[in-house]
């Protein structure tokens, strides 16, 4: 449900996008929806994975889902220009999630031409800054040649921004500020993103029949605070009843045994459509 029966409206130009260095799949008046891991690693480099990054693409709109701090390299690597993203969704402010979003950011203030971007985090204005200070001293002082609009989320409420339908749920994961799965409607499909989490009955909403679930699974069963093991997820599974699901962020424990189990697995580079 909308709070107050109204749903916040942030909304850009159409475009039609496609994955540089390949052939776009889409063509005029097409409802599909791609999804390419640029990375699905966890935050120790387990596998030689990439951290967290998800480009999303239809005809309408062209954006990521997380930018750990290795997401310009993934985005380098896999022929995706960062020029072409104009939306980008953060599930919560950690390295494996946000950082990569200052490399973006320092490539943009070099632009010579003006350039569209939208944040989208709990918490991200102050995390944003405070990052950029850290890595980058002085750069949050910087004259912008471009339009940054970092817009906040608030659980449960849906935000309309750039043709994308938005509805977080706060999530149990070890930070100071809010964690968020990501519910999106990107052109009549639904996406649900866990992010990091533990279990919760949150999630499973959140995820409810989803066109496509892409969860954390990070170890097979071992249990540990602030993140979802496979066997813990196995059992809820018969509530979300997801369309498609998609196992990721997954550590070595995870990886070890992942080809041995009826679930799909992300990898990077990976392209599905939903």
């Amino acid at each position: 449900m909308v709070k107050g029966g109204k749903m916040k409206a942030f909304v850009r130009r159409p475009a039609v996008c496609w994955l540089p260095g390949r052939r776009s799949p889409l063509k005029q008046g097409d409802s599909q929806v791609w999804l390419q891991f640029l990375g699905s690693g966890d935050a120790f480099g387990s596998g030689g994975r990439f951290n967290m990054c998800m480009l999303v693409e239809s005809e309408s709109v062209r954006f990521l889902l997380d930018c750990g701090a290795s997401s310009l390299i993934a985005m380098k690597h896999f022929k995706v220009s960062p020029n072409s993203i104009d939306t980008i969704l953060i599930t919560h402010c950690h390295g494996t999630t946000l950082v990569g979003y200052h490399f973006l950011f320092s490539t943009h203030i070099l632009k010579t031409s003006v350039s569209t971007n939208y944040c989208r985090a709990p918490g991200l204005h102050q995390g944003l800054f405070e990052a950029m200070e850290v890595l980058f001293p002085g750069s949050s002082d910087t004259t912008l040649k471009f339009d940054l609009r970092i817009l906040e989320l608030e659980p449960r409420v849906q935000a309309l921004v750039n043709h994308l339908v938005v509805t977080p749920y706060v999530v149990h994961h070890a930070t100071r500020l809010a964690c968020f799965a990501l519910r999106v409607e990107v052109d009549g499909h639904i996406l649900t993103y866990s992010g990091d989490a533990e279990w919760s009955a949150e999630l499973a909403e959140a995820a409810y029949e989803a066109d496509l679930f892409v969860c954390e699974a990070y170890f097979y069963e071992k249990e540990v605070k602030s993140h979802l093991n496979f066997k813990t997820l196995e059992k809820h599974l018969p509530k979300i009843r997801p369309k498609r699901l998609i196992l990721t962020h997954m550590s070595n424990d995870m990886l070890g045994i992942c080809k041995q189990i009826s679930y799909e697995a992300a990898e990077d580079g990976k392209i599905v459509e939903f």
